[in-house]
């Protein structure tokens, strides 16, 4: 059904229309007994295959990466489909409308989205309100969280704090997002004095709070002595996850025509063209760290083999946001079951 009729709708309208009409759809099917009914009848029933990773018990490896549900609005619906995990935003402490439009687009001939949203969302405190209503029991809910774009760099600690205190509560961990490549400079917290300094402050201040577990995600555009570095100050500072990958601001290797790309400008890169580079960070950071960090997998997430790869490179869990557009939620039943595998 969503091969021969969704994508295909949802794919003749601009990227960001498709994406907000799908948002309206589940946060009405999720609303009501009913509607949670046709999506689990659309999907199946997912078998359990239950991990823990950075202290947490999740029912199964797959989850939803940050971006799909910026706001918080259809937990409850990814939940229905049968994730085991959702992290929303990237959330920051005041609301911000984001970057210009068009700002997301399709490359089908790549299986890839490019992206430069710059952290359009509605605030972590409305985030908050919504996620104050779930049951615990639906699954596992992530916190990402940003800094806002006018906020300079050497006060961006305190907006990680800001909306780490507004999510308090509501979220079972929280992400520090340093990686985006659509927010000015915010890829320059990811030096390493930067990094040691907001790290150590949203580690002490997480102690404050709940101390629930901590990630950071991290860009793919680093090398391995740069990323073995980031893994080990985050293990150091008592950070219990590290999330591999963001988008790439790489082109090299595209099928898409290059005036297409060069017309489109700038953003991230995700999808199929990241599938090996993602996997190659992960082998980095277990190298570096062993068992000391929680892994999760993000970055061109299509089939049960891309699965099996990032698992066998050291992830814990994996996330998926560009392989569900292009493939839809049964998707699960391709990646789930891979986890077990040989």
């Amino acid at each position: 059904m969503y091969d021969r009729v969704l994508r295909p709708l949802l794919f003749s309208l601009p990227a960001e229309k498709a994406h907000n009409l799908t948002m309206v759809q589940l946060r009405a099917l999720q609303s009501t007994s009913v509607g949670r009914s046709l999506l689990r009848m659309w999907v199946g029933p997912v078998a359990q295959n239950p991990v823990h990773a950075m202290g947490l018990k999740f029912s199964h490896p797959v989850g939803i990466a940050a971006g799909l549900d910026k706001n918080a609005e259809a937990v409850r619906g990814f939940f229905t489909l049968g994730f085991s995990h959702v992290e929303v935003g990237t959330l920051t402490p005041r609301p911000q409308p984001g970057n210009p439009m068009p700002r997301l687009f399709r490359l089908p001939s790549d299986q890839a989205i490019i992206n430069r949203m710059g952290f359009n969302n509605r605030g972590a405190e409305s985030a908050a309100e919504r996620l104050a209503q779930r049951d615990p029991a639906w699954g596992i809910v992530g916190g990402n969280v940003g800094k806002n774009k006018d906020t300079p760099n050497d006060q961006a600690s305190e907006d990680y704090l800001r909306a780490m205190h507004a999510l308090a509560g509501t979220v079972d961990y929280y992400t520090v997002n340093i990686s985006s490549p659509n927010t000015p400079g915010l890829r320059d917290l990811q030096h390493e004095t930067a990094l040691k300094s907001l790290l150590e402050v949203v580690a002490n201040e997480n102690k404050r709070l709940q101390g629930i577990p901590l990630a950071v995600k991290i860009a793919p555009d680093l090398t391995k002595d740069e990323v073995q570095a980031m893994a080990r100050m985050a293990a150091t500072c008592g950070f219990q996850g590290i999330i591999a990958t963001n988008t790439t601001i790489d082109r090299s290797g595209l099928k898409a025509n290059p005036n297409h790309i060069a017309d489109i400008g700038p953003g991230g890169l995700s999808g199929r063209p990241l599938t090996s580079r993602s996997t190659q960070v992960i082998e980095w950071i277990k190298e570096a760290v062993g068992d000391s960090l929680s892994v999760i997998g993000v970055g061109g997430v299509f089939s049960a083999q891309d699965v099996i790869d990032k698992r066998n490179a050291g992830a814990d869990l994996v996330q998926v946001y560009t392989g569900f557009v292009y493939q839809g939620p049964r998707m699960i039943h391709t990646l789930q079951p891979a986890w077990k595998r040989d």
